[in-house]
């Protein structure tokens, strides 16, 4: 029984309520601009306009058609998927390393593996584009691998870590009674109960990469661009209406990496 003036099990007080609400008020703002450019891509091929005046895949024609951009694409994805591999492969190892080993320094060495989390992007664009350039690696499928590997790489160690804390430390106890030597233990135990955490992490970097502007815009040349490369270009010296089919694709794929994600981060817990 509730006593006189309480509040009954399960109500939200009114500063709750007002809170939520707020909250998806600023979110629906803050969409609102990529809810906007999907019906603009359905419009006029010569000019952007909303709403549109009539309804045409004409934009998304002119996107798959036209060999600039799906070059810029293609660059897109190798680049991804190269750095996305490179990173899941150096990621998972420093996760590994950080979570099972106890060293001096180890709280120093987790901060520089993680820094370019925290470092600015211009800052960071900078120094590899200064350290690239000497190396004669700039405008390269190497350099540009690197730098977004640089980038990525932090996100893999961050997802690889919290799901390392939740791997049972007593299976790889038992394993190592048991004979098994430490890559036994890693590859037959901890790597297939790490499975879901890792391709999360890896959905991360792929998304981050293929999303990747500033750093991209340092390292790149007029050869070999970027999908957010060539778009940032065309943005600066004209506008092309293609822009919004290209952008209500690229939503369209970050929705799906999203969704991907939180089904194996379920999967996983």
């Amino acid at each position: 029984m509730n006593r006189p003036g309480s509040r009954p099990a399960g109500s939200k007080s009114p500063l709750s309520s007002a809170v939520a609400v707020v909250a998806w008020l600023s979110y629906g703002f803050l969409i609102l601009p990529s809810l906007i450019i999907i019906p603009m891509s359905f419009g006029n091929k010569d000019e952007l306009i909303f709403p549109p005046e009539s309804f045409s895949l004409d934009l998304y024609r002119k996107y798959f058609t036209e060999s600039n951009w799906i070059d810029a694409t293609l660059e897109s994805f190798k680049i991804a998927i190269l750095s996305t591999g490179l990173s899941l492969l150096l990621g998972v190892s420093a996760a590994y390393a950080l979570s099972r080993l106890e060293f001096r320094g180890k709280k120093l060495v987790t901060l520089f593996v993680l820094s370019p989390m925290f470092v600015p992007s211009i800052v960071l664009a900078l120094a590899l584009y200064l350290y690239l350039g000497s190396a004669r690696l700039t405008g390269t499928t190497l350099g540009m691998t690197v730098s977004h590997t640089i980038v990525t790489m932090p996100f893999v160690v961050v997802t690889a870590l919290a799901g390392l804390r939740h791997i049972d430390r007593n299976l790889e106890i038992a394993a190592t009674v048991m004979g098994a030597g430490r890559m036994m233990v890693l590859r037959a135990v901890t790597l297939p109960l790490l499975r879901p955490t890792v391709l999360v992490g890896g959905l991360f970097a792929f998304l981050t990469s293929f999303d990747e502007v500033v750093v991209s815009y340092f390292i790149s040349n007029v050869r070999q661009q970027t999908l957010p490369v060539k778009m940032y270009s065309s943005i600066h010296w004209e506008i092309s209406p293609v822009l919004a089919a290209i952008s209500t694709l690229l939503t369209l794929l970050s929705l799906g990496i999203c969704l991907v994600t939180v089904a194996l981060r379920k999967r996983s817990t």
